[in-house]
C-alpha cells in the first residue's frame, strides 16, 4: 500500500529547553500540548489528502461547521512511552486504529485506514519525541489523542463531505499521585449511558457529554466516578464515565460486562489476555448489580477495578448508591495489583513483550 505523503512544516517557537523541563517534570493531564500537529483532509472527490505536521495552534471553524452542530466527531486515546535506552514506543496502536475504523463506520465519517493512521502517529511523535518524558521510575507517558471531525460548512443532516483528520500530544504524569488508591463509585439508577443500536460502543464525544450530570451527581454524593446500567433492564452493569469494569471472585475466576453497548477498550482487551497467562479464567458476561452488591458483602468477589489508557487499573474501594453502599475497601487487592504491575511493566520496557503489543517509533 503506498504510504501518505506528508509534508512537515516546523515551527519558528519551539518551546525552550528550561520550560520543557519544567512541563515534563510534573505534566498533569491534558494541561501542555507539544510543539507540532498533524492534520489531515477528506473529501469525496479527492479521499484523504492534504497530510501535513504544522506548528501547533488554533483551529479556524466557519459558525456553521457541522460538527459544532451535529456531533459528528470521533477520537482516540493512546501513548508513547520512553524506554531506559531512550527509545520511543506507542502501546497497541494497531488496536487504536481498528477501533477508529468501527468508530467511524458508526458516525458516517469516511475511515483512515490503519496503516495510514498509525504512520499518521509515528510521523507527529516523531518529531515531537522531546515532548516523551524520561520516566525515572514514574509513570509519565506522551498521551496522544487522534480525532477525526465533520468540518462540512453546512447545516443540513447529512453525513459531512468534508473531514478533518488531526493528532496532536500532551505530556501526561501518573495519574495517581501517590499510587493507585482505592476509588468510590456511585451507582447511577436515573441516568444511563448508552442503549442498543445506540452510539455506546463507538469513541465519540457524546458519549462522554451524556456522562456528565451523572459524574457530578456522583461528585456530589463525595464519589470519585459513577457506574452506569444497562439502558433497558436497569439491572446490568455496564462501565463508568470513561473506564471498563472488572469483577475478581474468590475462586480465581474474573468477570469483565459483554460488550455491545460499551467502549470495547484497548486496556480491556489487554487485561483478558493478562490475566489469562497468569492462570485466571475471564469471562465476557451480563453481570447484575445484584450479584456485584451481594458478591462484595458475601465475600464471593474478593476485587473490583476499573481500567483505561488514563488510569491504567484503578481498584475499587466501594459502591454506593441511595440508601445504601458496599463494604468499604481501603487498599488494592492482590490480583489488580498483579494485572497493573504486568501491564506497565510491558508499557515502559521492563518486562518481555510476549504478546507483540508494542510498536516501536524512534
Amino acid at each position: 500500500m503506498r504510504a501518505m505523503e506528508i509534508s512537515t512544516t516546523l515551527t519558528t517557537e519551539p518551546k525552550d529547553d528550561a520550560r520543557l523541563a519544567e512541563i515534563l517534570e510534573s505534566p498533569g493531564f491534558g494541561v501542555h500540548f507539544s510543539d507540532h500537529m498533524f492534520t489531515a483532509e477528506w473529501t469525496p472527490e479527492e479521499g484523504w489528502h492534504a497530510a501535513r505536521i504544522t506548528p501547533y495552534g488554533p483551529l479556524t471553524l466557519d459558525p456553521a461547521t457541522a460538527v459544532l452542530h451535529y456531533a459528528q466527531e470521533i477520537f482516540e486515546g493512546m501513548k508513547a512511552y520512553r524506554h531506559d535506552d531512550g527509545s520511543v514506543w506507542t502501546f497497541r496502536p494497531e488496536a487504536n486504529a481498528e477501533r477508529m475504523v468501527r468508530s467511524s463506520h458508526r458516525l458516517a465519517l469516511p475511515v483512515l485506514d490503519p496503516d495510514d493512521f498509525i504512520q499518521a502517529v509515528d510521523a507527529i511523535v516523531e518529531v515531537d519525541q522531546r515532548w516523551v518524558p524520561d520516566t525515572e521510575g514514574e509513570e509519565k507517558s506522551l498521551y496522544i489523542r487522534p480525532f477525526m471531525i465533520a468540518t462540512d460548512r453546512f447545516l443540513g443532516v447529512r453525513p459531512a463531505k468534508h473531514v478533518t483528520f488531526m493528532v496532536i500530544l500532551s505530556p501526561a504524569g501518573a495519574y495517581f499521585s501517590r499510587g493507585p488508591l482505592p476509588v468510590t463509585l456511585w451507582l447511577s439508577t436515573e441516568y444511563t449511558r448508552a442503549g442498543r443500536g445506540g452510539m455506546g460502543a463507538a469513541k465519540t464525544g457524546g458519549n462522554y457529554a451524556s456522562s456528565l450530570l451523572a459524574q457530578q451527581e456522583a461528585i456530589e454524593h463525595g464519589c470519585d466516578q459513577v457506574v452506569f446500567l444497562d439502558g433497558q433492564e436497569l439491572t446490568y452493569v455496564e462501565e463508568l464515565g470513561g473506564m471498563n469494569m472488572y469483577f475478581v471472585y474468590a475462586d480465581g475466576r474474573i468477570v469483565t460486562p459483554a460488550l455491545g453497548t460499551i467502549l470495547e477498550g484497548i486496556t480491556r482487551s489487554s487485561i483478558m489476555d493478562i490475566a489469562g497467562k497468569m492462570g485466571h479464567p475471564v469471562e465476557e458476561r451480563r453481570i447484575s448489580i445484584d450479584e456485584w452488591r451481594d458478591g462484595v458483602t458475601s465475600g464471593e468477589i474478593s476485587e473490583v477495578f476499573a481500567c483505561g489508557t488514563a488510569a491504567v487499573v484503578t481498584p475499587v474501594g466501594e459502591l454506593k448508591w441511595d440508601g445504601g453502599q458496599t463494604p468499604e475497601v481501603t487498599e488494592a487487592g492482590e490480583v489488580t495489583m498483579k494485572i497493573r504491575q504486568a501491564l506497565v511493566d510491558i508499557q515502559y520496557g521492563r518486562a518481555d513483550d510476549t504478546f507483540g503489543w508494542m510498536h516501536r517509533v524512534c
